[in-house]
């Protein structure tokens, strides 16, 4: 399948100017949602099985639940950002350390913001936002940083790897909202355009180095250090004390469902192996294969989306 897209940022005298191509984004619930077979009556008798069954659920979620929000993930099968370029997330160290490299990722972070910020959640996120008021779902950990689930209203919610909608200073430790940062962007930027050509997941898009070279970039207003978005890079480590949160989470609950996720990061992976220990009966809805599927009771190979709104949590 050929995906493409362009994007267009440029200034004009009072403001910017986004444009999206249609291609892009039209139909977007099934551009980077890999193929999935029909849904199964009985496995779906099954999950409806689990969750009546469980009295203190905990949800583990990845990026399998966002991609019917039109948010691409890395590792789908033809769909996925590895699949369908060359191109590696960017690196911890490689941010910290390089001022180029935080240049780029700005840029292209700049370019994206819009779109990134405006997607909406999918029947998935509600589902499970339902299930948390219904007193269903015990807790919910995500690996996704889309904030999408806080749109849905969930509020016990633990997000692993930090929120794209957040800004850190590595200098003072100051968080302030990225859309604030938008607008001091635009201001440092009055001149600055850029065409993209395709979209990659965390809010980024591609830009050529020419783009990105007069591309100017703020640093902190209290101590003036380089801002970083309030995530976890590849090559960082999730803070102890969360990990520890969560661990004790998985420890309360009585049962574990995995929506999305192939469990590959090591981060959400060990979250499922203190679950094994515990005993805790575990399902997974994800399509594809799964780092943990020899340690479920139940696998579906399903879209989250079309999966989830039909289990009755009450």
């Amino acid at each position: 399948m050929r995906m493409s897209c362009v994007l267009t940022f440029r200034s004009t005298k009072h403001h910017w100017i986004t444009n999206f191509s249609r291609p892009c984004f039209h139909g977007s619930i099934g551009l980077f949602v890999p193929p999935s077979p029909p849904l199964d009556p009985q496995k779906v008798k099954e999950l409806q099985r689990f969750i009546t069954l469980s009295k203190k659920l905990l949800v583990m979620t990845g990026a399998g639940v966002s991609t019917e929000s039109g948010i691409p993930d890395y590792r789908s099968e033809k769909v996925g950002l590895y699949a369908r370029t060359d191109r590696r997330p960017i690196q911890h160290v490689d941010f910290v350390r390089s001022a180029p490299i935080r240049q780029r990722y700005w840029a292209r972070n700049f370019v994206g913001w819009p779109q990134f910020s405006s997607h909406q959640p999918n029947p998935a996120h509600w589902a499970l936002s339902n299930w948390e008021k219904l007193g269903k779902l015990y807790w919910l950990v995500t690996q996704n940083v889309d904030a999408l689930h806080t749109k849905a209203g969930s509020q016990r919610l633990t997000e692993l790897h930090g929120c794209m909608h957040r800004v850190l200073c590595l200098g003072c430790g100051q968080q302030t909202p990225r859309g604030l940062l938008q607008e001091r962007f635009r201001a440092l930027n009055p001149s600055w355009s850029a065409q993209a050509q395709g979209v990659a997941p965390d809010g980024d898009v591609f830009l050529s180095d020419e783009q990105v070279q007069s591309f100017q970039v703020p640093s902190c207003v209290r101590c003036g250090g380089p801002l970083k978005p309030d995530v976890v890079f590849f090559g960082d480590t999730v803070n102890p004390d969360k990990v520890d949160f969560v661990h004790r989470r998985v420890q309360e609950a009585d049962s574990l469902l995995v929506v999305g996720s192939s469990l590959q990061v090591y981060s959400g992976y060990r979250f499922i192996l203190t679950a094994r220990e515990k005993k805790l009966p575990i399902a997974i809805l994800n399509i594809g294969p799964t780092r943990s599927d020899d340690l479920a009771c139940l696998k579906l190979n399903s879209r989250c989306g079309e999966l989830l709104p039909l289990i009755d949590a009450q």
